[in-house]
């Protein structure tokens, strides 16, 4: 084992690491369990205005358990669901669950092949779909599927399979039989993100997500409510949803993040916790314009990442404290911060139950300060995923040794503190110089016009790489690619500053909001494309006298 003893492992006031029983974890068992206690007590305010108690909640999660059972759905089947946060998508999470069954959702951004891919290796026979998706569905292969259950009216669709209004879900509660399930059982299938590819499916456990959960979410009490504005097709959606069904506290769900709205909503729903301001959203909220009233608002705590000036600057301006932490799907939160942690641009360190390494490509544990790839593993079982879904040879390659290969470069610090380089697919090589994306991108984005940047390599002739950023620009500003690099010079290392930049008015992202990199870089340079070196501007590495 690495030199990161058990004994230095950060501990949680709030996270116990022993195996959770199926009364702590099962989703349906926790629904009944605050169903019981606190009927009454609303559970979720949906971004409509409408609300569910503990007690509806759980009459809809077994009128749609029943409506699944009687259209062939039984214990360890998959359902996929395809809708936007909401009333819709919750019932089908909940009462798949109670059916003893798997839901699958489908990311709504996806179109064409990814979509196909997607829907076949669900092996789903129903499907729970938005209205104004369906038409996408069209000409392609639905895999399994017999059954398509639609959420609201919709146009004639022309699909092979059996259509049904949004009433087949209206089953009869009474008619349910619940199908009682272990803490190892899977109750969601997750894709990742496909920022570097397509998505795989990820099984989980009740356990992963219940340990993501509360490690990562775990100082939500009852009386807070959670702002859950990731999409439900997400771990961090889901794990936010999962910590509140945990404590038997409540949820305000909404289908997307909106800057100029957040503040508002925090205000409006009552929220005290957050989950994910990831990436840019610290920076988009920081830009917005200051108010006089910007402390005066419920919110106590956030989830974010990474720690960084603007986190700081956030936090002090809007009165809240925040957590930081790293996860993946395949995971459940194995390095996390304390609240409030110092040290700028760190993931945190390795929590209670979990081991991680940097190694080598060779899996040999590098030294301190050094750039390796994060390898995974856990005391205890199930808090990991369990397979990617039909494929074997990709789960395969992500377990070797005994670890899990997270792909993500990562360097670690005397005391423990792991801090994130980049995706090994998205790291930058220049004439001998390997160079982290996020480093660059941390310094373009510190200019006063740059809203947001992607960083990236583009391949040369003689196998070389050069440097290339897309840029969208603040809300009124302008972007002048000549003044860019010129401002970027003298902050920059030299072999870092880009010789490409491409300006647009927004940035292509997942619906995580992380910024989709793959079609920029297979666009590579563009006829609109400036070229740092064709306009004459040379940089040069300074030489130093010898001493």
């Amino acid at each position: 084992m690495s030199d990161l003893t058990k004994d230095q492992r950060l501990s949680l006031p709030w996270f116990d690491p022993a195996p959770p029983s199926a009364e702590d974890c099962v989703i349906p068992r926790l629904i009944d369990r605050w169903a019981a206690e606190t009927p009454d007590v609303v559970f979720i305010r949906f971004e409509s205005g409408e609300t569910w108690t503990w007690a509806e909640t759980r009459r809809r999660a077994l009128s749609t358990a029943a409506a699944l059972q009687a259209r062939g759905v039984n214990g360890g089947d998959v359902v996929a669901a395809w809708a936007p946060n909401g009333p819709a998508l919750l019932r089908a999470w909940f009462g798949a669950n109670y059916a003893g069954a798997v839901l699958a959702p489908i990311n709504t951004s996806f179109r064409g092949k990814l979509l196909e891919h997607a829907v076949g290796k669900t092996g789903a026979k129903v499907m729970i779909v938005h209205p104004d998706l369906a038409p996408r569905l069209e000409g392609l292969s639905l895999g399994a599927a017999e059954r398509l259950i639609l959420t609201g009216p919709s146009e004639p669709l022309n699909l092979p399979v059996t259509i049904e209004g949004a009433s087949a879900l209206d089953g009869d509660p009474a008619a349910c039989t619940p199908v009682p399930q272990n803490p190892w059982d899977p109750p969601v299938i997750i894709f990742t993100s496909g920022t570097t590819g397509p998505s795989k499916a990820v099984i989980t456990s009740y356990v992963q997500e219940w340990t993501t959960a509360r490690v990562t979410y775990g100082y939500m009490v009852q009386s807070d409510r959670m702002l859950v504005n990731l999409p439900m097709f997400h771990v961090g959606g889901i794990a936010a949803i999962t910590a509140a069904v945990a404590c038997g506290g409540s949820v305000a769900l909404f289908d997307a993040f909106d800057t100029r709205r957040f503040w508002d909503t925090v205000r409006e729903t009552g929220s005290t916790v957050c989950s994910g301001l990831i990436g840019a959203l610290t920076s988009f909220l920081m830009k917005e314009p200051p108010k006089a009233d910007d402390a005066e608002n419920p919110l106590r705590m956030v989830t974010l990442s990474p720690i960084n000036e603007d986190t700081v600057a956030l936090a002090k301006r809007f009165g809240f404290d925040y957590l930081s932490g790293f996860n993946m799907t395949e995971v459940s939160g194995p390095l996390i911060s304390a609240v409030n942690d110092p040290v700028m641009r760190s993931c945190g360190r390795v929590r209670v139950g979990m081991e991680c390494r940097i190694v080598d490509d060779q899996d040999n544990e590098v030294p301190h300060g050094q750039p390796g790839e994060l390898v995974i593993r856990s005391d205890n079982p199930w808090t990991l995923f369990s397979g990617y879904l039909g494929d074997p040879e990709a789960t395969a390659r992500a377990w070797r040794n005994g670890w899990f290969h997270t792909g993500d470069l990562m360097w670690r610090d005397a005391e423990g503190c792991f801090f994130f380089v980049d995706r090994k697919k998205d790291a930058i090589r220049r004439r001998g110089e390997n160079m982290s994306s996020l480093e660059i991108e941390i310094e373009v984005v510190a200019h006063p016009s740059v809203r947001e940047c992607a960083a990236y390599g583009v391949d040369l002739p003689g196998g070389e790489q050069e440097v290339m950023v897309a840029v969208a620009p603040v809300d009124g500003a302008r972007i002048d690619p000549h003044e860019l690099i010129e401002w970027l010079i003298p902050r920059m290392t030299h072999f870092m500053v880009p010789r490409y930049v491409r300006v647009e008015t927004a940035l292509p992202k997942t619906p995580t909001n992380k910024i989709q990199k793959t079609g920029l870089r297979d666009e590579g340079v563009t006829a609109a494309t400036f070229d740092r070196e064709a306009a004459g501007l040379v940089v040069r590495r300074q030489k130093l006298t010898v001493a």
